[in-house]
Order: structure tokens, then sequence, then C-alpha cells
């Protein structure tokens, strides 16, 4: 007789992760129920397990079912940006869109002990958050005789709305300093390989991150992370690919193009209509190929259309439209990357946080009259970003606030693409990263026309709308 099927969830209250990860390994050659094979286990023997197979033989994929939710509070923003790096991770932060900064939330690196320069990074710091301050205050005030309360809306309401739109604005003036928290989930081998990268990183903060990390990480699973060490590999890359007497040949152009398609699958269409009846037929993916070529054009608007033109609101496509790709080079606000840095079913090659870029001002900073004192703080940034520059770069970019552009080459599939348009181009994502996405539907629209109708936003915005109401100037 068949045995009756089961469905049950292993207690994490009463297994610990590397326990966990034993039960599910070992049923590849155990006949044991999951629940049995757990009952057998201790911690001490699933860490034998581990350093023999997981360690021992490079078994990794064991690893993956140890699952940590790990707190990190108060770290900075620009930390946040390697601890964020992981693709395989579920993470969660401390919003500027929703939360306000205090004056002193800001982080002082030790690579600024006993150097000339602290004190005037420490002065300049609170100054921006202190203007930050000002400038929600002011903002506030001006909102409240342009935006009055609406028909039926609530005071709560009300408030919450004006907040909204005040820290969408102010938060240009925040640095990359200001302190965060996050909340990460990750499995133990993708963590694994992410406290390699804080370990290897060139702040002197991240490098202690990634240590608490493995040591709290250890309590829970102790082999798992053992051997988390600093890459060498990682840090000798750091250092051969600096440009160095290249620039003579190749100096830096100063020009900036806020968005530059570079490149994407010529044949992408045909690929992915291909894919799919490489998917139901029996058919070789070469001879779908030349099915579809043989297509009439109506034919292959109506694959696309039951591709796409089907989807409900929460409807995810068939993987099938992975298998076209587009890359952009991108010269955004950081305020925007670090929106654009969550979606990491991309390709993302960031460069250095840095001042040279330019600065973008919102229109409501212009409009509640403080944009004179933002423009002076933000030339001030400049100056001392220089000086911090000539001593250390990586120190210099704590300083720089979410004003600065920043470039960013990113590639991505047409999947990802039309859930990154679909959720920030819509009304309640900010200004500055919907700025972004209808961009970049513009340009797939441009070079897929097959599948364009489904990449069209749907709230009647464009960039350039955009860009004139919501900034006085973008670099």
């Amino acid at each position: 007789m068949p045995q009756p099927r089961k469905i049950y969830l292993l207690d994490p209250r009463r297994l610990s992760p590397e326990t966990i990860a034993v039960a599910f390994a070992k049923t590849s050659r155990s006949p044991s129920t999951f629940q049995e094979i757990a009952d057998e286990l201790s911690d001490e023997k699933s860490a034998d397990f581990h350093e023999k197979w997981v360690v021992g033989y490079g078994h990794s994929s064991v690893a993956e079912h140890a699952v940590l939710h790990i707190a990190l509070e108060n770290v900075s923003r620009l930390s946040v940006e390697c601890i964020e790096s992981n693709r395989l991770a579920s993470y969660t932060e401390k919003s500027s869109r929703y939360q306000v900064w205090d004056p002193d939330h800001f982080f002082v690196p030790k690579e600024l002990d006993s150097h000339p320069l602290k004190d005037e990074y420490i002065v300049l710091n609170k100054r921006l958050l202190d203007h930050y301050q000002i400038a929600l205050e002011k903002v506030a005030e001006f909102l409240k005789l342009k935006e009055p309360l609406v028909e039926n809306e609530s005071e709560r309401a009300y408030f919450q709305r004006i907040r909204t739109y005040c820290a969408d604005a102010c938060r240009y003036y925040l640095p990359a300093s200001a302190l965060a928290n996050v909340g990460m989930t990750i499995n133990a081998r993708a963590l694994e390989y992410a406290i390699a990268k804080l370990l290897s990183h060139p702040l002197l903060e991240v490098q202690a991150i990634g240590q608490e990390v493995k040591t709290e990480s250890q309590k829970i699973i102790p082999t798992l992370v053992k051997y988390a060490n600093e890459n060498h590999y990682i840090k000798e890359s750091l250092d051969f690919f600096k440009p160095g007497e290249n620039l003579e040949k190749f100096p830096i152009e100063k020009n900036i193009d806020w968005f530059t398609f570079v490149n994407c699958d010529a044949d992408g269409e045909t690929r992915i209509l291909a894919a799919l009846m490489f998917r139901f037929g029996e058919m070789s993916f070469n001879q779908a190929v030349r099915m579809v070529d043989a297509l009439a054009s109506e034919e292959k608007e109506k694959n696309a259309s039951h591709l796409l033109g089907r989807l409900g609101e929460h409807d995810i496509p068939l993987r099938e439209l992975e298998y076209a790709s587009i890359t952009f080079e991108l010269c955004l606000d950081q305020g925007a990357y670090f929106e654009l840095k969550r979606h990491r079913m991309m390709t993302q090659t960031p460069q250095n946080l840095t001042s040279r870029l330019g600065y973008a001002i919102p229109l409501l900073i212009e409009e509640a009259g403080v944009s004179a004192v933002f423009i002076k703080d933000m030339n001030d940034v400049i100056d001392l970003f220089e000086k911090l520059y000539s001593f250390n770069p990586h120190v210099a970019s704590y300083l720089v606030p979410n004003a600065f552009n920043r470039r960013v080459l990113v590639q991505m599939n047409l999947r990802s693409a039309l859930h990154f348009i679909k959720l920030r181009s819509a009304p309640n994502a900010h200004f500055a990263i919907r700025r972004i996405a209808l961009k970049m539907s513009e340009e797939i629209r441009l070079r897929y026309p097959l599948f364009a109708n489904y990449f069209m936003p749907i709230y009647g915005e464009t960039w350039q709308s955009v860009s004139s109401k919501f900034f006085s100037r973008l670099f």
C-alpha cells in the first residue's frame, strides 16, 4: 500500500538550523521520514555531519537548508551596500521615505581617528542632518499651503501624505554615513560568501560587521560559517583593476549622459517565442527558432499577447521571458540607487560613490525656499570630499549625500525588467526611481517592438514629465 501524503514543518524552535539542514540532506540516502531523521540527531552529530560532508567534501548545497534571520542595527548606509549585495538573501531596511533621522545619527569611521580632517567631517555631517531637519519643517510649512486637506481625508492620512512628500524631497540631504537598521534572511551557504565579502571590504566598519556577523552566526550554525574568511581574490581585484596609468591614454569623460543604452539581444523576441515552443512542444530549439522565423507578424503578435496580454495584477510571467536581455548605463542619484540595488535578479555594477558627477535638487527644496542653503551644503561636501579622497577614497564616500549622482551598469532580462517597470513606475514609487523606470520602459519598447504594449506604463507619466515636475536640477 502506498503511504499517505504528509506535508509538515520541521520546528525551528526545537531544532537548530544545522540539524534541519542535516535532516533534509540525509533523505537522499535514508528511507526514514524527515522527522525520524531529525529525532535521531543532536547538535553535535549535526556538526560532525557538516564538517565531513559540507566542509570536507564540498557538498555546499546542504548548507542552503540552514536559514538565519540576522538583525543589524546602527550600521552606515554605505555599509548597507555591501551587506545587501548578496543575490540569494532577503532584506528589509530603514526607509528614508518613512522615517526621519536624528541629527547625531551618523557614523564616524575609525580610519579618521587622529586625522586632522575628523573634526571637519563631524561638523559637516552634523550640519547636513541639522539642515535636513530644518528642510523637513520648511517643506512641511510650504506643503500645508499648497496641498490642503482633501475631501474625506482624515487628519492622520493628511499628516502621513505631507510627511511622505517632505521625506521624499529632504532625503537628498542624507549622507551615506547616516545610520540604518537592516534585517537579513539568508541561508548558510550564501552567508558564508556574504561574510567573506564583508571581511574583504576596504572599509574597517564593513570588516568589523563581517566579523560580528560571523561570531553571531556561529552561535546558531557553528560549523557552516566556520571557514568564512577574508577572500584574497576579492581584495586583489580591487587593486588590479584600477584604471591607473590607462587614465593618461583614456582620460575620464566630463560629459554626463544620465541614461545610455549599451546593448541588447537583437534576436531576443525570436528566442523568447522559440523557448516557449521548445517548452510546450517536442522539437529542438533550433527547429523552434526556424518555426518562429516562418511565422507571419500577426502570429507572432498573437503569441506575444498570449504570453503577456493575459497577466493578472499579481501574475508572474513565464520564465521564458528571461531569454532576452538588455543593458543600460545609468547615472542616477544615490537615493534612487538605494532603491535600484534592492532588485537583485539583475546584474548591477556600481562605481564608488563620489561627489564628482553633480547633484540633484528636488523642486520642493527650491519652492520651500531652502535651495540656497542646500546648494551651499552640497558644495561644501564637494570640497571636503576631495580632501578626504586624497587620504582615502573609500572613507570619502561616507560624506556623500543622496543628492549626488552615481554611475551604475545594469543588465537585466525582460522578465526582471517587466517586474521593475511595473513596480517602480507606480505612483507610490519615489519620483527619482519612477524616472528611471519610465526611461527603461521607453528604451525596451523601442528595441523589442513585439512586446512594446506590455511594457507601457499605465499611469500616464513620462520620464520627461517626472523630471520637470519633481526636480529643479538634475546634475
